[in-house]
């Protein structure tokens, strides 16, 4: 494709977006716990659930296990039982594919709108739990029988802040034609991951969805045969090339892991837990680390209610996501790690060789970050920062990060760690419940490298 078409996508994106950036309005103001309309505070466990008894609730979590260097610890943590839709709608125009997107406002967002799939939404949204508008375009995920569908797969999310919190992640042809809107626009899929190049501008949910859409090299480049790590990293997302395990192998090894360690948790009031301090504004660690529960009013011109009040969880500080990456035996790996999170259905799911917040860790570093942060400059394939589900979240953020190892860094790795091509996470991708949503936001980055 010629670069002048490349160049002329981009930039009618880039006029669209600012357009909706100025006329999307979005007004965020901290409230206190308490006065949060139509939320209550159990009486006898303060948990925070609606007045409905829908969307979701924050309640408090014990947890106990073998796992790590914190054998127990409280927490709150956000319960959201019912599964949302996460859905893009594509269609190929010439032999390119393309995927409808909105500009979506959300209150945890640090620049107010990012880049959403064409669907996004709870259950309790696109039900109209809220007596709003109708969620638009959903019937092109919920019509089984008129749509062509190319992904389909349920996937959790962040589990060490949501507890069982799932999503249906979902590819979708358009059987007719969809035209764009105010709010709704078509970009080319190699242009979108092309944006994931860009801090906070590409939402977690579209990073998911592409994630778990199969890859093929963009139109507008040649293949990359190079014997650099970043030409080998982006032919390991094809298909059929070699590895160093196989996939039972690896489903072998992630199992086994699983079994390596006790996780046990239970619910526990969120009024009282160990360690946090409760507030009529906040919920809060004494020490200042992790996170905080706040309270915050939303008024927004583009959604299907304009004004609503909600329960957030606040992160302290800006996290780090990366995978280390090597070429063993000419092929490139990343490196994976069977991560433990309380909140996970299955408590284990492959994650990304370093994901932590650097200054929770008041004493040992987790392993592989010095790698991570003090790489020089020229091994570092991919740098941005990504903002996390804003829904949720407030202003929540992560550095994410793709560096080559080098050639000196080990094949032998800890056991519960374990040397992947991107390909076959991509693979196991078709499959809920294998790699968690801070490895799928990365494999997207993988894409977008080449």
């Amino acid at each position: 494709m010629p670069v002048s078409h490349v160049q002329d996508d981009r930039q009618a994106f880039l006029d669209w977006f600012a357009e909706r950036s100025l006329a999307t309005g979005c007004e965020v103001e901290w409230v206190g716990l308490d006065d949060l309309k139509e939320w209550r505070s159990d009486p006898v466990t303060g948990d925070l659930t609606h007045a409905s008894g829908r969307f979701f609730a924050v309640e408090g979590l014990h947890v106990r296990t073998s796992y790590g260097t914190v054998p127990e610890w409280s927490q709150p943590i956000i319960r959201q039982t019912e599964i949302g839709i996460l859905g893009m709608l594509v269609k190929d125009v010439s032999g390119r594919l393309f995927g409808l997107v909105q500009a979506k406002a959300e209150p945890g967002n640090v620049n107010t709108i990012q880049v959403s799939p064409t669907v996004q939404a709870t259950r309790s949204n696109y039900t109209q739990v809220h007596q709003g508008h109708r969620t638009k375009h959903l019937e092109h995920f919920t019509r089984s029988r008129e749509r062509v569908t190319l992904v389909d797969v349920l996937q959790s999310e962040q589990g060490s802040w949501f507890y069982g919190k799932r999503n249906r992640n979902m590819v979708v042809r358009a059987t007719r034609d969809v035209p764009e809107d105010d709010n709704h626009r078509w970009v080319p899929v190699e242009e979108l991951r092309r944006l994931l190049r860009t801090d906070c501008l590409v939402n977690m949910d579209t990073r998911t969805v592409l994630a778990c859409l199969p890859y093929s090299l963009p139109s507008d480049r040649p293949y990359p045969d190079g014997a650099d790590v970043l030409s080998a990293l982006v032919r390991s997302l094809l298909p059929g090339g070699r590895t160093r395990h196989s996939l039972e192998e690896l489903l072998s090894w992630l199992t086994e892991a699983k079994n390596r360690h006790e996780l046990v948790t239970r619910r526990a009031s969120l009024d009282g837990l160990a360690g946090w301090r409760r507030t009529p504004d906040t919920i809060s660690h004494e020490d200042g680390r992790h996170f905080s529960i706040v309270g915050v009013r939303v008024r927004a011109s583009e959604r299907e209610i304009v004004t609503w009040d909600q329960p957030m969880l606040y992160p302290h500080g800006m996290g780090v996501v990366a995978f280390l990456a090597k070429v063993i035996d000419g092929v490139a790996h990343l490196l994976v790690h069977a991560r433990f999170q309380a909140g996970l259905l299955d408590r284990v799911e492959m994650g990304p060789t370093v994901q932590c917040n650097p200054s929770n860790h008041a004493g040992p570093q987790p392993l592989f970050l010095n790698e991570v942060l003090n790489a020089p400059a020229d091994r570092i394939l991919f740098d941005t920062v990504q903002a996390e589900e804003g829904g949720r979240f407030y202003r929540s953020e992560n550095r994410y990060l793709i560096v080559d190892a080098g050639d000196d860094f080990p094949d032998e790795v800890p056991g519960e760690y374990c040397w992947v091509t991107a390909g076959q996470v991509t693979s196991l991708l078709k499959h809920g419940y294998y790699v968690n949503i801070e490895a799928r936001s990365l494999i997207a980055c993988v894409q977008s490298l080449w």
